[in-house]
């Protein structure tokens, strides 16, 4: 049997729990998965799956093979961009991971004509706001927002990152303004939910105050904090390239003038990663060099 194929089919059954949706997605027969599969359970003496008939289930030996089976089909593909790369010519599937809201306001508006101008590049991205390990998902390359923790993965600035201490008039009538970062700490504070601790984090020169926060709402998607702003429900710490527009129309306030304001301490900013290889992919070096002129200097939401 062709073993580098049967382990592709085998994953992607494992990942689907299905032969007929794993034969669909690589474009083969179900018997064809179904022989690939019982030939790697023959080659190596033990049972992949427990079969029923709404869905494979690995066995424990089944659960082993594929993560290692994973590392292998990484390792090969992996082989064949570094390979392919010393001709310079940037094709292939380009595997993203995007942050959703801003993948969907300033990363995939830039698509199209990326994919234009790199006729021989396919794309298929995933959007969400959840940090995923690139190694693991077989990502090239993400875009991450903010301080970035120590990783081994190569990072790349595309673009500052600021956020706004913001409020909406309905919520600041009648009430002074916040003239301190201390006095956010009264506040009804509108907390995105993926950030490590409840705090905000104020500098202005070299003044660096932290400020622990609470109110009534939290999420996970920037989206939604703006919405709940907007509704007057609190003061919330928003990214300009969400709220530019809303501030200029006066529909959002911005508050503590003169300070910059983050979730974290550290550099912020907006980051291309990918993983540490040897020969960047051509791919990889366009998508970032297209990226990184599409946001432009200053970024389009900052002007």
């Amino acid at each position: 049997m062709d073993y580098l194929a049967a382990i592709r089919l085998f994953v992607r059954a494992h990942e689907l729990g299905s032969f007929s949706k794993a034969a669909a997605d690589c474009g083969a027969k179900v018997s064809s998965v179904s022989r690939a599969v019982a030939a790697l359970e023959a080659d190596l003496g033990v049972a992949l799956f427990n079969r029923s008939t709404r869905r494979l289930n690995p066995t424990e030996a089944g659960g082993d093979f594929y993560e290692r089976a994973v590392r292998i089909l990484v390792e090969v593909e992996d082989a064949r961009q570094q390979t392919a790369a010393l001709n310079g010519r940037p094709q292939g599937l380009l595997k993203l991971n995007l942050p959703g809201a801003f993948g969907r306001r300033h990363v995939v508006p830039l698509l199209p004509g990326f994919l234009k101008a790199y006729p021989d590049i396919r794309i298929e991205a995933t959007l969400t706001d959840a940090t995923v390990n690139l190694i693991e998902a077989g990502a090239d390359v993400a875009i991450r927002i903010g301080a970035l923790p120590d990783s081994a993965l190569v990072a790349k600035k595309l673009a500052p990152h600021r956020r706004v201490l913001c409020a909406s008039p309905a919520y600041l009538a009648g009430r002074a303004a916040p003239a301190h970062p201390p006095d956010i700490a009264g506040e009804n504070c509108l907390g995105f939910a993926l950030q490590p601790a409840d705090r905000w984090f104020f500098e202005r020169g070299a003044e660096r105050v932290e400020v622990a926060i609470k109110g009534t709402f939290k999420a996970n998607d920037s989206e939604a904090l703006l919405d709940v702003a907007l509704a007057g429900l609190g003061v919330a710490l928003l990214p300009t390239w969400l709220v530019g527009e809303v501030l200029r129309s006066g529909r959002l306030v911005p508050l503590l003038p003169g300070w910059t304001a983050g979730l974290a301490p550290g550099d912020r900013a907006i980051w291309g990663v990918y993983p540490p290889k040897k020969i960047l992919s051509p791919k990889v070096r366009v998508f970032l060099d297209h990226i990184e002129a599409g946001f432009g200097r200053p970024a389009v939401w900052d002007r």
